[in-house]
């Protein structure tokens, strides 16, 4: 199997991957050991963020590249903040969109994710290929003896040290009975762990095959794409076109009717018990967001290849035109459901998140759109979506959405006070609020003792957000 040449490789810019690799593994290892997730994972992303900028050929220094590198700093410093899943998430996708975008910067993004996937399941196969990211022969003197005399028999050691522990526990106790405070295994795991971030991280191949992919996922037609031949050996192009035509209006009545009842369901009938509604509304959004992907997979269908320049589907696209108005009306009919749903019951993360998917959904319908409207690939569609949930991600780790919920809800008459205090995160400071507005001397105890005992914890594993509570 090949890979891509090396003309893009780390190995331009000014450090070379295994000196990359050996510096942050051994950050890794310096920010975590004895420590928790805090202050230093967003350090860790903002180093790996900076050396990535400097080791990225000036070619690669995109707009879009600069971008991402922009968000990769904001996102860590995010996790710095708050420290929870969607700012870590926004971290591990803006670092590793970064270092595929340094490498290569005409790849599709939308390739990220498969190219990491099998860099991750050949690590062991890669990590035996020394040459490929080993230092050579004409390494200098000083680093042949800090390999030959440190790195290769503290490797041996570490090696055996684990097998004959696990093998003899007075030779475990032997060594774990100093007094110095030194937990090995904990050591051991997170060199492993940072290693394998570092060596796929920094030293990831891009192979030939995810070329041929990245032709297929071009955004726009080429000459030869353009003359109107039959999809399927079995079905002229006569017979095709009519297939849509006749798929598309049927769905277009189908999805009418589907439209009248599910407002009337919605709007009309009788006001249920809270819980039933809210089964209800997830059933019924869930409804929408499942329709909304099967009426676009229906629309890529028809609209694939040479099919888009038939001069006579022009009321094929009429009608996957009405169909796409008519998914954004259920859309608009969902929003203004859950909108109903908040007014009632207030904010949630679910609901906030129903939000999300719906908008995200309308913004799929747009972009089918335009799609048939300037004649463009399937290809087209993920790769601009792709662009969409990555804003998500980012979104989701830069705003304080527990903060906005419990606002939000203090307003109301049936605040939850339990509900807010176990199950929305980063909202103490509304809590503080509430407390003070009601006199409720025991909350703010309680907020302001998990406060301190945030505040505790060691610089590098605090979260940020805890130490601007008064």
């Amino acid at each position: 199997m090949k890979t891509t040449p090396n003309i893009n490789h780390p190995t331009s810019g000014p450090m070379k991957p295994y000196q990359l690799i050996l510096l942050t593994t051994t950050l890794f290892i310096t920010l975590f050991y004895g420590e928790e997730m805090g202050i230093n994972f967003g350090i860790l992303g903002i180093a790996y963020a900076l050396l990535t900028l400097f080791k990225t050929p000036e070619r690669n220094r995109t707009k879009t590249f600069l971008t991402i590198f922009t968000a990769s700093v904001l996102s860590s410093a995010a996790f710095a903040w708050y420290g929870d899943f969607a700012s870590f998430l926004a971290v591990f996708t803006s670092l590793f969109l970064l270092t595929f975008k340094s490498k290569n910067a005409d790849l599709k993004s939308i390739l990220v994710i498969p190219v990491f996937a099998v860099n991750f399941i050949t690590f062991i196969y890669r990590f035996f290929k020394f040459d490929d990211w080993f230092p050579k022969r004409n390494t200098s003197g000083m680093m042949q003896k800090l390999i030959s005399t440190v790195l290769i028999p503290a490797f041996f050691i570490i090696l055996f040290f684990a097998v004959y522990s696990w093998g003899s526990e007075h030779f475990s106790n032997f060594f774990t009975d100093f007094r110095f405070d030194f937990n090995f295994w904990e050591f051991f795991a997170l060199g492993c762990l940072g290693f394998f971030i570092a060596f796929n991280f920094w030293n990831f191949e891009i192979y030939n095959f995810f070329f041929k992919w990245n032709h297929n996922l071009k955004n726009d037609f080429v000459n030869e794409d353009k003359t109107p031949k039959p999809t399927y050996s079995f079905l002229d192009i006569y017979a095709e076109r009519t297939s849509g035509i006749i798929s598309l209006l049927a769905l277009n009545v189908l999805l009418l009717v589907f439209i009248i009842t599910f407002n009337y369901e919605q709007f009309v009938e009788i006001s249920k018990t809270p819980n039933q509604l809210s089964a209800e509304t997830h059933e019924r959004v869930n409804a929408v967001i499942l329709s909304i992907v099967m009426a676009i997979a229906v629309i890529m269908f028809y609209f694939k290849g040479n099919f888009n320049f038939d001069k006579k589907a022009n009321s094929l696209k009429i009608l996957a035109k009405i169909w796409i108005f008519l998914n954004a009306v259920l859309v608009i009919s969902a929003i203004a459901k859950n909108s109903e749903y908040v007014i009632g019951f207030g904010l949630t993360y679910k609901r906030l998140g129903v939000y999300a998917f719906l908008i995200l959904s309308m913004i799929g319908l747009m972009i089918t759109f335009i799609k048939i409207r300037k004649q463009k690939t399937n290809a087209f569609l993920f790769n601009n979506m792709v662009w969409y949930f990555y804003g998500t991600i980012l979104a989701a780790s830069f705003i304080n959405w527990g903060g906005i919920i419990t606002s939000n809800n203090m307003k109301r008459s049936d605040f939850a006070l339990n509900f807010h205090k176990t199950s929305i995160n980063f909202s103490e400071k509304q809590l503080l609020e509430f407390a003070d507005k009601t006199k409720n001397e025991d909350l703010r105890k309680e907020i302001l003792y998990k406060a301190e005992s945030e505040k505790e914890k060691s610089f590098l594993s605090k979260i940020l957000y805890y130490e601007t509570l008064k």
